[in-house]
């Protein structure tokens, strides 16, 4: 059977073809930019949970659920009419008083010297031959001497002030708490973030508690701008240009 269809036919028909290319693939395109990739900022790990999962530890039984009955409930706002103002619930919030001094000093001193010295030879012959030639055959003489100093000196300060929130609650009763501050001055942003663990009865009259009683504290301190570009560390590749050069 031969094809009777005019060229202008064929292409009216390759046009739309490819029409419903082009849409299917702009249909598909937002669903596939709304995945997030893997190793994207969106499929990375929340640091919140990553941080709840550790200090978490095996979770004890469910409790059953029990009927409330008539209008008392016991985990209501006003059930506890003695409690005191401090942060007890997901969301309240808590004052972490920052007073960090960390200094360590180490100093080494090494010091050793190794001497040696042999002589060998040959002091007489037989036969009345003169031995003055070979007195002194092999006379070595060594002296070695090292002496090293090492002084190593760290410090680390950091004082503020930051006002978290309860970002969860342990079963022990134990608070979770995370706070951040971000501070930007004069093209440089400073980012402060903060996470622990807290008792309850650690928190004064006024939610606040001193930075030594915070368990398995997490501090970072982060900048981003006009002083942190100066005094950034190289990139790999300067890093093993000068390890090879060596200046």
């Amino acid at each position: 059977m031969l094809n009777t269809e005019s060229p202008k036919i064929k292409i009216k028909r390759m046009l739309v073809c490819l029409a419903l290319v082009f849409a299917i693939m702009a249909m598909a395109a937002p669903m596939v930019a709304a995945r997030p990739k893997e190793g994207s900022k969106a499929a990375k790990k929340d640091p919140l949970a990553d941080y709840l999962k550790r200090v978490s530890g095996p979770m004890s039984p469910a409790v059953a659920p029990t009927t409330p009955g008539s209008l008392w409930v016991d985990s209501g706002r006003m059930a506890n009419l003695v409690s005191d103002y401090k942060a007890s619930r997901v969301g309240d919030l808590v004052t972490i008083s920052i007073n960090q001094n960390l200094s360590s000093t180490s100093t080494g001193n090494v010091a050793t010297s190794r001497a040696f010295s042999a002589s060998s030879g040959i002091t007489a012959l037989g036969g009345h031959i003169s031995t003055s030639g070979v007195a002194n055959l092999f006379s070595p003489n060594s002296t070695q001497a090292l002496t090293g100093k090492a002084q190593a000196t760290s410090t680390t300060a950091l004082t503020t002030t930051l006002t978290g929130r309860v970002a969860a609650v342990l079963p022990t009763g134990t608070l979770v708490v995370e706070a951040e501050r971000q501070i930007m001055m004069n093209d440089q942003k400073e980012t402060v973030i903060l996470r622990g663990m807290v008792r309850p009865g650690d928190l004064d009259a006024t939610n606040t508690v001193a930075s030594n009683s915070v368990g398995d504290m997490e501090v970072e301190v982060k900048g981003k701008g006009v002083l942190s570009e100066s005094t950034r560390a190289p990139n790999p590749v300067i890093k093993w240009i000068l390890r090879v050069v060596g200046f």
